[in-house]
């Protein structure tokens, strides 16, 4: 059984060890506990010295878990592929940022009694193996936040903390909407260099200037889960040539470059021919200038990586590793690409071995 749970869905699918998808099902996002006790260790931190700022623990065993939001999405699995519970269980999860987290995680889902064995990494994993062939290759998911993996035939890994800016992170729809958003307020109030971001991003939202614009964010006016909609503005604003998001659109690629290149080094890949796989709306948007910036660095520090950019769902690369780790024959892996439509489409070069069909 492959689960992808990432922040707003669930996909959970079914299959045979010949690649043969059998149920699954759609469900919503996996948010584990970990961030409601952050909440609560801040409120206890402001109710003064008297109360410890630890997080909150609650008592019972399913709430620590963190899955009873996945459950019944994986019962409804189950239940359409006529089962109660299957042999492996391959779980790429939002949130599973450490590999601490992924070995609690494959604990309760152990625990859980969907399948005799279990292995759970963090979602980007399952971006990474649907994008490429065979265990080998390094992928950089660019969505609301950022974060990159890689994977050697041997079994190691390379991998990044990607929990914010405290792990030396920045990118990502949120990073982008944040940056814009400052440059084009300075801009505006006379601190920064003119920029078409103070007029565009508050046009977005039909206001006349970012003074508006950042009054209704603060008061709750614009809630804070529709920032998200400025990234496209940013992007649209560099292609008309403005040069202040034109440089945070290039820093974005840069971004991406120093991720996968550390990656691959670490991998003792860096001088091969192995694959960059692109993932995360932001990247697969393909907008000319990220991409271009991106093939342009990634030519010269890893000139034979082969970049493309993976459209089809997470769930096909969880359903992969499971097959992985079954030992299943190409053909099988073949078969279920061809049920979720493929691999990955190249970006440049000719060295980018054709999908599976």
């Amino acid at each position: 059984m492959a689960i992808d749970a990432g922040n707003s869905k669930t996909d959970v699918a079914v299959v045979d060890a010949e690649g043969a998808v059998l149920g699954s099902a759609r469900g919503g996002g996996f948010q584990p506990p970990k961030a409601s006790q952050a909440k609560a260790s801040a409120a206890k931190a402001c109710d003064g010295p008297g109360e410890p700022a630890g997080p909150s623990r609650p008592d019972g065993p399913d709430e620590l878990d963190g899955l009873d939001g996945l459950d019944g999405t994986v019962r409804q699995a189950l239940g359409s592929a006529g089962l109660r519970s299957v042999t492996h269980v391959a779980a790429c999860l939002a949130h599973a940022d450490l590999p601490f987290e992924e070995a609690e995680l494959a604990t309760a889902v152990r625990a859980r009694g969907w399948g005799a064995t279990s292995e759970v990494r963090n979602d980007t994993f399952a971006v990474l193996r649907a994008g490429i062939d065979e265990p080998r290759g390094v992928a950089v998911v660019c969505g609301a936040g950022i974060n990159c993996v890689g994977m050697a035939p041997d079994g190691r890994t390379a991998r990044f903390p990607a929990v914010g800016r405290i792990s030396g992170d920045w990118g990502g729809g949120a990073a982008l909407a944040e940056e814009a958003l400052w440059f084009a307020a300075r801009a505006e109030d006379g601190r920064g260099e003119p920029t078409e971001l103070a007029r565009t991003l508050p046009a977005h939202f039909g206001l006349p200037s970012m003074y508006a614009l950042i009054e209704a964010l603060h008061l709750g006016r614009l809630g804070a889960g529709r920032r998200h909609e400025l990234a496209p503005v940013l992007f649209s604003t560099a292609a008309a040539g403005d040069a202040v998001a034109g440089a945070i659109v290039d820093r974005l690629a840069e971004e991406v470059v120093l991720m996968s290149t550390v990656a691959l080094g670490r991998l003792g890949l860096l001088g091969e021919e192995v694959p960059v796989v692109l993932g995360g709306s932001v990247l697969a948007a393909r907008h000319p200038r990220l991409h271009g910036g991106i093939e342009e660095s990634l030519a010269v520090r890893a000139p034979k990586a082969v970049v493309s950019v993976v459209t089809a769902p997470p769930v096909l690369g969880a359903a992969l590793l499971g097959l992985d780790h079954l030992g299943a024959p190409a053909a099988a892996r073949g078969r279920l690409r061809s049920r979720y439509g493929g691999r990955a489409s190249a970006v440049r070069g000719s060295g980018a071995p054709p999908p599976v069909r």
